[in-house]
Order: structure tokens, then sequence, then C-alpha cells
């Protein structure tokens, strides 16, 4: 007498597998609804918003295709606004970065004091953007405190402000002394990563100071340069505190980055469809640089493949 073949018995639906997965989805929704929320869908509405004429005063949402954007190519006051954005974003990069580095391996001295001059370097990063331009627009005035320090030795100074070079020069250095701190410690943190072995190798072989620092700290650190590049090139980008407070986006158009000349045509003339074209421009421009930037960590990174 043969005894039936029982059925295989049916899997349960939750298995590990499922289980894991089912976690993973719940741990990442929040990131995931907050960019769909705040990322994706503006993204999608300035686009839509581009293809309109939208005036809020005249309650009037026409469709207008590609208008905005020919409008763009045909904009005699872009190129100028483009030129003033490259100019601030070299200047804030370059001395931003400099600064900080120099900054972070002064600090990463073993000396008394480093935790006091830390701290004091790093104040500014977390003091309100819009107190801290306010107080530097005071300064910065024709009578201002910079003046009357220059006045008591003997230096007329010029009206900082007012003049194109000085109020390009100004905002740049104001910026700059904003948010210095923040890449300090970046690259100070990298700085006390890199293996002393390295340097003590170095100094038996009769390598300088500068050599260690241009063979050694360079390359170990060059991850953090990329980091820090590119988050300063972005937000040299999108500045808009400083342009407003300080100058207005003058004298002329001297200081009118892009982003200030977004604001003016969508809050101040009421070209919404316009200022959302320009919003595209404004995020073609970063997406190309940080892809470019990424495309170059081959070369600058030390232990890229």
């Amino acid at each position: 007498m043969s005894a039936s073949a029982s059925p295989n018995p049916k899997p349960p639906f939750w298995t590990i597998a499922r289980r894991d997965a089912a976690a993973g989805y719940v741990f990442i929704a929040p990131q995931l609804i907050g960019i769909i929320t705040f990322v994706l869908v503006p993204l999608g509405l300035v686009f839509w918003y581009s293809l309109h004429e939208w005036n809020v005063l005249a309650a009037s949402f026409n469709f207008v295709g590609a208008a905005n954007y020919q409008m763009l190519l045909a904009d005699p006051n872009l190129p100028q606004v483009l030129v003033a954005s490259a100019i601030f974003s070299a200047g804030l990069v370059i001395l931003n970065m400099t600064l900080a580095l120099l900054l972070a391996v002064l600090l990463d001295q073993k000396l008394k004091g480093m935790v006091v001059f830390r701290t004091l370097f790093f104040s500014p990063v977390v003091v309100s953007l819009v107190a801290w331009t306010i107080v530097w627009s005071f300064l910065l005035q024709n009578n201002g405190g910079i003046n009357g320090m220059l006045a008591m030795i003997g230096v007329e100074g010029p009206n900082w402000l007012r003049t194109p070079t000085t109020a390009m020069i100004s905002v740049v250095v104001v910026q700059v002394f904003k948010n210095v701190g923040l890449n300090m410690i970046l690259f100070l943190a990298a700085l006390q990563g890199v293996p002393k072995e390295l340097y003590e190798a170095a100094r038996v072989d009769g390598a300088s100071g500068f050599k260690q620092f241009r063979r050694i700290t360079l390359p170990m650190i060059s991850p953090t340069i990329l980091l820090t590049s590119i988050i300063t090139i972005v937000g040299s980008l999108q500045v808009f505190a400083q342009i407003a407070v300080l100058t207005q986006g003058g004298p002329g158009m001297t200081t009118t980055v892009l982003v200030y000349y977004l604001y003016q045509q969508a809050f101040q003339f009421h070209f919404f469809g316009y200022g959302s074209t320009l919003s595209i421009l404004l995020f073609v421009i970063v997406a190309l640089l940080t892809f470019a930037q990424w495309q170059l960590r081959k070369r600058i990174v030390f232990y890229e493949n």
C-alpha cells in the first residue's frame, strides 16, 4: 500500500527577504517623500510655469510655449548678469577655499588656544545671514566703521557699496567671512585624518615642508577638496540675501547675479513665467558644473580608480 505524496506546503508571504525589503522601504520613505514633494514636484511646476505668461496683477495665465525661452536668448541684460555671477562665484570659491585651507593648516598645529580660535572662526557660520549682512552694510557705508578706521590712519576710504569694483569685492568678502568656517572645519577634519607616518617617512627622505604639503597633504585631502568645491560653487550661484541687503544689484547691474535677477523679474516686475525660465537656466548651470566636477574626480581625487 503506497502512501500518497503530500502536497508541498505553501510558503509564507512574509518571508525574511520580503520583511527586510519592506523595512528598507519604510526607512527610505521619509527621504523619498521629501525629494518628491520639495524637489521633483516644484521643479516640474517651474518648468510648467516657464511655458506660460503668468501675471499675478492682471490675473492672467496664458500658455506661450517657448516664448519665454526666446525672450531669454534675446534678453540684453542676461550677458551682464551671467558675467557678474561668474565673477562673484570665481572670487568666492578661490578666496573661500584658499583661506579655509590656510586656517585649517594653522589650526592643525598643536598649540595652546587653538580651540578658541577654531570657535572664533566658525562662529559666523551659525549667525543669522540677514543679521550678519546688515551689520556689514553699516560697516561698509561711506561714513561707516571701516572708513572711520581708515580715517584714523589718514586714509580716505571709498564708498564701498556704490563703486562698481569695490561693491563686488565687498559682497564677495562678506560672503567669504560668513562661510569660510564651514570649509575650514571640513579641511581640518581631513588634515587630522592624514597618517603621520607619511610625514615622518618624508622627513627622513629629506622632503621640505612645502613638498610634504604638495605630495602628501593635498593628495590625501583631495576628496574633501572635491566636496568643498562642489558645495561652495553651488552656494555661490544661489546667493541672494547679501546682494539684496548690501547693493540691491547695483551700482547699475554690477552685482546683479542670476538669482537676484530672477527675483527682480518674478517678484518685482511680476513676470513669473520669465522668472521660471531663469530658474531653469540656473538649474541647468548648477547641474552642468556639478556633473563636470564629478567627472573630473578621477583626475583630482587621489584614490579614485
